[in-house]
């Protein structure tokens, strides 16, 4: 599936399309907080973000979340990705461990995300 760079927006429907192309229930992304865009449906985190790289985006601001379309609101954002490892930034998890980082990225994407 080709990853898709949304700096605009996207429906949930065609997120659930997306999901349903390759994982089923689940969508993986990356958020680039600086600039607030989403790479959407690499079959790897690393993947979308080697391609947020190459169009000019900073490690330091990439973090990895998985969407799944159908879920509640409160649930359907999951932050929890390899990349987002990073002990010498303080992050020694896969989990995005700053709730500031968290609100952040679910800002961003809720408003990138349409019903």
């Amino acid at each position: 599936m080709e990853i898709k760079i949304v700096r605009e927006s996207i429906t949930k429907i065609e997120l659930n399309q997306m999901a349903k192309e390759q994982f089923g229930d689940m969508v993986k992304a990356v958020v680039d907080v600086e600039q607030q865009i989403v790479a959407i449906g690499g079959e790897l985190h690393s993947d979308e973000e080697a391609l947020l790289l190459d169009q000019g985006s900073i490690q330091k601001n990439l973090w990895g979340i998985n969407l799944y379309p159908e879920r509640p609101a409160a649930e359907w954002i999951e932050f929890d990705s390899m990349i987002n490892v990073r002990p010498s930034a303080g992050n020694r998890s896969r989990n995005v461990e700053r709730a500031e980082i968290r609100e952040t990225i679910t800002a961003i994407v809720n408003r990138l995300v349409k019903e």
